[in-house]
């Protein structure tokens, strides 16, 4: 039951019109793209036209700049390589694992940060990466912030590209992945807008010989059908989880809980801590009503650490570990953000008793 299914910055639902124009890849269109008959052709044809949706999306200049991976991760661990020996390079303390983890490793330094503003060091040399929607509290900010002096700019657009307006512009290096906005698992791009990375995989010449391998040409065609989606209807998504977002704050009439939010804030996100209960009991018992939230980021539900991200913004012992995300998209309704806020209620209401 899509509409009850509020994990959409985990990942979204494939939107039907997406899976539509997959099939035929998985089907009868069957062609590699890199052979010269007329098979092969169709599928090129089409990869092409996908590329072309997403550089729109997202307003580059030239569809070539767009290099089709395997994910936003696989994109962010490729960037954070390549300049790991240019030393001084920075990065947000909030990123997502696939940034923050490299970066520990290739040796970045992380930005200061008060409260959720992040402080601009006196010295920036390097890559500057900062996400551009925390993946964990929808709170927006912007690595251009961070233009000036001899820095390259890398932005992971996960949680915006598809659902906000996007405009690379300025930017370097943006990361995204097409599940986040309705298309398929497993396949994302990098777009490149400065010097070519060194490649990421070696053994053939696709992708202009930056990352080698038969592509996916069911999963592009899928992203780029999930692109053309989002450009018609971003402005109608965005306002409809606006008004389930408020549906959802309005009826958690409830007392000691705070909202996780900045002065910038994506509407698709919302992360409420509950004083003195743990996230995951609250998680399973929404789950039992029939709703799906989260505790925290998908990639790390297995962690038994407070997020790094809650960690990082100073949240109190009493409120860290009872934190969950809500995150709105597509598919849900008014009359399933009121049950979910009723569900909460209930739950919070019950175990607080016990």
């Amino acid at each position: 039951m899509r509409e009850r299914y509020f994990d959409n910055a985990a990942t979204t639902p494939i939107d039907p019109r997406v899976l539509r124009e997959m099939l035929p890849f998985l089907e009868s269109e069957f062609g590699n793209p890199h052979s010269i008959h007329s098979f092969g052709m169709r599928a090129m044809a089409a990869i092409d036209q996908a590329r072309e949706r997403i550089a729109t999306l997202i307003n580059a200049e030239d569809p070539s700049q767009i290099v089709f991976t395997s994910g936003a991760t696989e994109a962010n661990n490729w960037i954070l390589r390549q300049f790991q020996e240019n030393p001084g390079g920075w990065i947000s303390p909030f990123e997502h694992s696939s940034v923050r983890e490299p970066g520990e490793q290739y040796g970045y330094r992380a930005l200061s940060n008060q409260g959720l503003s992040l402080t601009r060091p006196d010295h920036l040399s390097g890559l500057v990466s900062v996400m551009s929607v925390n993946n964990e509290l929808g709170v927006r900010w912007d690595v251009r912030d961070f233009t000036g002096g001899a820095v390259s700019l890398h932005s992971d657009l996960t949680q915006q590209v598809g659902k906000l307006a996007t405009d690379v512009e300025g930017l370097d290096y943006a990361s995204f992945s097409a599940h986040k906005f309705y298309g398929p698992k497993g396949v994302g791009a990098l777009c490149i807008q400065a010097q070519s990375p060194e490649p990421f995989f070696f053994g053939g010449e696709q992708e202009e010989g930056l990352r080698s391998g038969t592509l996916n040409v069911p999963g592009i065609i899928g992203m780029g059908a999930a692109a053309a989606i989002a450009l018609d209807q971003q402005e109608s998504d965005e306002a409809h989880v606006r008004d389930l977002r408020s549906i959802v704050l309005e009826n958690l009439r409830l007392p000691d809980i705070r909202v996780n939010e900045g002065t910038a804030q994506s509407p698709y996100i919302l992360s409420i801590s509950f004083q003195g209960l743990e996230g995951e009991t609250l998680l399973v018992e929404a789950d039992q009503a029939g709703y799906a939230i989260s505790a925290g980021a998908a990639c790390s539900s297995k962690a038994t650490e407070p997020s790094h991200v809650l960690t990082t913004l100073g949240l109190e012992k009493e409120w860290l570990r009872g934190t969950v995300r809500i995150s709105f998209g597509r598919f849900n309704t008014q009359e399933s953000a009121l049950g979910l806020a009723k569900a909460l209620c209930f739950a919070v209401e019950r175990i607080r008793d016990f």
